[in-house]
């Protein structure tokens, strides 16, 4: 895989890329909250044509502190995705987010739509459809941010008991440490300003622009997610060319915890 520095508005990105085979299809792999590009080290090499990832704004064991917190918007981060790809002179891309990433590539289509043919959603949201549940959620992320200012450490054990990662008991001890040295490699900074500017609280509603969305766009849920499937089954009704699959005995995190079901979706769903 090559790895490229990719300057955008002051911020060093690392991107990595490597060509499969000779198939013309564009992949672009937006990570989690608290992740890095290596959350897809499992996919890069299955998917046909062209792959490439990158540490998304802040997040990666070599970011730097973002000092404008700002940036985090998810405008801002939209844009930067744009100039990545347009560096690298992409368009058609297949573009894949997972959780905060699928949130970001939802965002990312609604504007750039003429750069995306397929969209992939793992684990994602439209956001909060009302002023009061993105009021608690906000609430409920400054209690976060505290914390994570406060005792980082603490915040990441605490973070990794969510019920919405109860499945992940069953990944092997290694696979549970590799996951929790990455989020522990974060800039706690940074961890909070993206909780801060992009967390679900203070993202734009979606759920009234969904049924614009004209892009095939596939929903991808763990079996046992049980608020994620009931959010990708809302989801599914709204958008025009919407289909949703799902993931047989995995959660919230499906390409790590069903890796093989998760790469045969990408690989053969088609419009």
């Amino acid at each position: 895989m090559n790895r490229k520095i990719v300057t955008v508005a002051g911020y060093s990105y690392r991107v990595f890329h490597q060509i499969n085979d000779e198939a013309t299809t564009k992949w672009v792999l937006l990570h989690g909250f608290m992740g890095t590009h290596h959350d897809f080290d499992a996919l890069i090499d299955e998917l046909p044509g062209e792959v490439m990832t990158f540490d998304l704004l802040g997040f990666g064991e070599s970011a730097n502190i973002v000092d404008d917190p700002t940036r985090f918007e998810m405008a801002a981060q939209i844009a930067d995705i744009q100039m990545i790809l347009q560096t690298y002179h992409w368009s058609n891309i297949n573009l894949l987010g997972y959780s905060m990433g699928g949130r970001l590539a939802l965002g990312f289509a609604f504007s750039h739509n003429e750069l995306v043919d397929q969209l992939f959603l793992e684990s994602a949201s439209a956001g909060l459809n009302s002023a009061l549940n993105r009021k608690k959620r906000r609430a409920a992320d400054t209690e976060k941010v505290i914390q994570i200012l406060t005792d980082f450490h603490e915040f990441v054990l605490n973070w990794e008991k969510l019920p919405l990662f109860a499945t992940q008991k069953k990944l092997t001890a290694t696979q549970r440490q590799v996951i929790r040295a990455q989020r522990l490699a974060q800039q706690p900074q940074n961890v909070a300003n993206s909780l801060n500017y992009m967390g679900t609280g203070v993202q734009i509603n979606f759920w009234p622009k969904l049924a614009q969305l004209k892009i095939p766009t596939i929903l991808l849920v763990g079996e046992l997610d049980k608020k994620f499937n009931q959010i990708a089954d809302d989801m599914v009704t709204l958008l025009p060319n919407g289909q949703k699959h799902v993931i047989k005995n995995a959660g919230h995190n499906m390409h790590v915890e069903q890796q093989k079901q998760v790469i045969e979706v990408l690989k053969n769903v088609s419009y």
